[in-house]
């Protein structure tokens, strides 16, 4: 949720993404499909989901999933027509396209890394409508050792209401940082640094007013302070 990874528009991103917060570096190459997208987290979403509640049942967890198609699409908002099935799979093309190198530490380990965010895909069709009925992935070493040091942090249900890219990265970062907490509050100027967005920063303050008029950040309330070019969140679960 910290950094920067999937891209906030749908157009094919191409570009190389470079971010550096301290000690922890983070490079991201995209395929010549582009760079996986905010969306396409929806199904590495859905997949950590599913390891933490066979983790928490105290069942055994691996980073190879064999997962429904059809769940994943319901879990995360999704229709379940032939055109949501087709963007499934080009979700899948630009997850495993999409390639890192990190320093930053999963599971108490701070090393170099190299890889994917999902090692390999597979998908099985219904032989009669042609739609995936299975979906087997297998998540990069680095994520899944984050799950297994319980790095993740419970999303609320509506985040998959969220329409807009700024919506749902902007919810990320305040629920990494907010956490428990009353209120968290961030230079304007930092946030879009941390959202990765490619827009203009005049763009992004325009997208925090409209946040803020909207108030549709669930669990949060936006407030911008103009005069000190701050915002604040303010947590309502505390």
């Amino acid at each position: 949720m910290e950094h920067p990874i999937f891209a906030l528009a749908k157009k094919p991103d191409l570009s190389i993404r470079q971010y550096q917060n301290g000690e922890n570096r983070l490079t991201v190459t995209p395929s010549v499909k582009g760079l996986a997208t905010i969306w396409d987290k929806d199904i590495l979403i859905f997949a950590i989901s599913q390891l933490m509640a066979a983790k928490n049942a105290g069942r055994p967890i691996s980073r190879n999933l064999s997962l429904s198609a059809r769940a994943c699409l319901i879990f995360t908002n999704r229709h379940t027509g032939g055109k949501d099935y087709e963007q499934l799979e080009a979700a899948l093309d630009r997850l495993t396209g999409t390639r890192l190198r990190t320093t930053i530490a999963t599971g108490g380990v701070r090393q170099d890394s190299w890889f994917g965010l999902i090692e390999s895909a597979y998908v099985k069709r219904d032989h009669a409508t042609g739609r995936i009925s299975e979906l087997k992935i297998t998540l990069s070493e680095w994520l899944f050792s984050a799950v297994n040091a319980n790095e993740v942090l419970t999303m609320h249900r509506d985040y998959f209401r969220l329409k807009k890219a700024i919506e749902r990265r902007v919810y990320e970062i305040v629920r990494k940082h907010c956490g428990k907490s009353p209120s968290w509050a961030i230079g304007t100027e930092k946030l879009y640094r941390k959202s990765g967005s490619r827009g203009p920063l005049k763009q992004f303050r325009y997208e925090i007013k409209a946040l803020e008029r909207r108030n549709s950040l669930p669990g949060f309330q936006v407030a911008l302070n103009e005069d000190s070019d701050t915002i604040r969140f303010r947590n309502y679960a505390t």
